[in-house]
This record gives C-alpha cells, sequence and structure tokens, in this order.
C-alpha cells in the first residue's frame, strides 16, 4: 500500500478569496492564483514518495454560482502547475447528505481505492475543521492550516501550523 498526502484545494493550493471572514472558492479563471510554495511543497512531497491528491468540496456548482466547466478548468489548471497526482471533487450541498462531502471521508475512500492508499501512513492537510475531520475519520495524521478564518477551529489536528509548506516540514520530520 502507498502513503498519501491528502490536500484541501481553496486555501492549500489556491488562494482563497474571503468572505465574511470565511474563505471561498475562485468562481473564475482570472481569481484562480497558486498559493507561494505549493509547487516546491509538492516536489518535496513526491520526493518522499507520497502521491499528492487534492480532496476539495465545490458546493457552488448546486448552488448555480459556478459552472461546473469552470471548476474542471481550474483543477486542470492546477493539477498542470502544481503536479499534484489526481483530484477528486464532491460537486454536492449540505442538504444533499452524500458521503463525499468532507467533513465525511468519503473523497478520501475514493481515492484509498484508486491509488491502493494506506491512511496511517497518510497525511491530510486543510484549512478548515471540515477537513480536519474528513482527515480524522479516515484514519490520517491531520494537519491544520491556521490562517485564522472567523470559523470554527478543528478540535484536535496532529498539527498546526501557517502554511503548506510549514507542513510539508512536519512531515519531513514525522
Amino acid at each position: 500500500m502507498k502513503k498519501a498526502v491528502f490536500l484541501d484545494r481553496d486555501g492549500v493550493i489556491n488562494k482563497a478569496p474571503l468572505k465574511r471572514g470565511l474563505p471561498t472558492s475562485p468562481n473564475t479563471l482570472d481569481e484562480l492564483e497558486i498559493l507561494p510554495g505549493v509547487k516546491k511543497s509538492i516536489k518535496k512531497l513526491k520526493k518522499l514518495n507520497f502521491i499528492c491528491l487534492v480532496v476539495t468540496n465545490q458546493p457552488d456548482v448546486q448552488r448555480g454560482k459556478v459552472n461546473k466547466d469552470t471548476v474542471i478548468k481550474i483543477n486542470n489548471i492546477l493539477k498542470k502547475e502544481t503536479e499534484f497526482d489526481d483530484i477528486f471533487v464532491c460537486y454536492h450541498d449540505d442538504k444533499d447528505k452524500c458521503d463525499c462531502r468532507k467533513p465525511k471521508p468519503g473523497l478520501l475512500f475514493q481515492a484509498k481505492k484508486k491509488w491502493n492508499i494506506d491512511f496511517t501512513k497518510s497525511f491530510m492537510i486543510g484549512d478548515r475543521w471540515k477537513d480536519i475531520e474528513a482527515g480524522e475519520k479516515a484514519g490520517c495524521k491531520t494537519i491544520f492550516l491556521d490562517y485564522k478564518y472567523d470559523d470554527i477551529k478543528p478540535k484536535k489536528p496532529s498539527f498546526v501550523t501557517d502554511s503548506l509548506l510549514n507542513a510539508v516540514y512536519i512531515i519531513e520530520k514525522s
């Protein structure tokens, strides 16, 4: 079995525009901005033999705020630019009660099946409590990127830091 780093998309890979103190998703290609250190972080993780998988909630498609094709284009640009291995997307809203929308771990289980992942050797990195809870439910170590959002904090992440690159340094030492 393989080890993986699961990465949330918005706020971890790309800048998440803030609205009322909470991160949102870019809704256009013009709003897309890859965060500093992401490309270097993915390269370091791959040198450590981790598969790099993005797991992201994109409910604005279901809510009619963004076209699914735009989300796919954004994901393709991010994959090409940062060279992560795969992306798993939940397009549902909370009311859909699916098993793939974080904080449920469905996206991680989809990835495990496709990539033969050992959760006990893997990490989930996210900037919201939902990311951390999904990682915990799957049995991963978790790293919370604390950007001081006006949001609920995760209860007990394995580690807390302030950037993806710092999260990679934590993983190197683990």
